[in-house]
């Protein structure tokens, strides 16, 4: 993957094509990469702040996958079809019939809603309580109660740290929940695959900071690219987070520069 790639997907014209990577990095409020050892727990690299916590955003979609097996809701990769209906806030690529595989694949929201919602606020609780996920808050926005709906991108916080922590606790079948509700989940989190020969497991998250009192902070879009990856019998986990200039998908700046780093080891 090519960081001008990224740089298509998103639009940008040519001309800053080749300065993207650099201006990003200079932009950057706060950045961590963090990849550990999925056996052993040691570190592999460690940059930046790792341990100051951000809302989940989409990288809560493998957490709530393992909700969504464990409790039966989905029961395979390509079960429950759901579809689209009016009055369920989406982009327009998004009002289409969603999968659990289409569901990781292209990130949609409503998705993520509809299987909270069947959840059910005191399972959806539990859960996020029993995987120690984060501050494990789920109340929402400030002032509404919508944690069903908007808890991920809105209270529920989470360090790099603790995203490495997670996943390697459901690679170690560690978790709560059944082992086919991690083999399932696992099976659905996208892939790619780096020059050097890494298979990559992770799922993108984009957002934005919050101020101390929950306000969004525009100014600040966060991006997340959390997973594992596996090369020659060795597997990590691995979490990158950067706080930094493209709002709404920062995330796929922060899974170019953790293939990159991969690439590097």
């Amino acid at each position: 993957m090519n960081i001008r790639i990224v740089a298509k997907a998103l639009g940008f014209p040519a001309l800053i094509f080749s300065t993207l990577s650099a201006i990003s990095s200079a932009a950057y409020a706060q950045e961590c990469t963090l990849i550990i050892d999925a056996r052993t727990g040691v570190t592999v690299e460690e940059t930046g702040e790792c341990d100051h916590r951000y809302t989940a955003a989409s990288t809560f979609k493998v957490a709530l996958a393992l909700m969504g097996y464990d409790s039966g809701i989905l029961t395979d990769a390509h079960s429950p079809l759901w579809n689209w209906q009016e009055g369920m806030r989406a982009p327009a690529r998004d009002k289409k019939p969603v999968d659990p595989t289409i569901w990781q694949a292209d990130s949609v929201l409503w998705y993520s809603r509809e299987l909270a919602r069947n959840l059910g606020a005191q399972r959806f609780s539990s859960y996020v309580g029993s995987f120690n996920y984060g501050n494990m808050d789920i109340s929402g926005e400030p002032g509404k109660r919508n944690g069903l709906s908007h808890a991920w991108i809105a209270s529920l916080a989470i360090s790099p740290r603790e995203q490495t922590t997670f996943i390697r606790r459901m690679l170690a079948h560690e978790l709560p929940v059944s082992p086919a509700a991690i083999e399932q989940t696992m099976a659905i989190v996208p892939t790619f695959s780096t020059r050097s020969g890494w298979r990559v497991h992770g799922k993108t998250g984009s957002g934005w900071t919050r101020d101390a009192r929950g306000q969004i902070q525009r100014s600040r879009p966060e991006g997340w690219f959390v997973g594992w990856a596996e090369r020659e019998g060795r597997v990590v986990a691995f979490a990158r987070l950067g706080i930094g200039i493209v709002e709404g998908r920062q995330g796929l700046i922060e899974q170019e520069k953790l293939l990159a780093t991969l690439d590097s080891l």
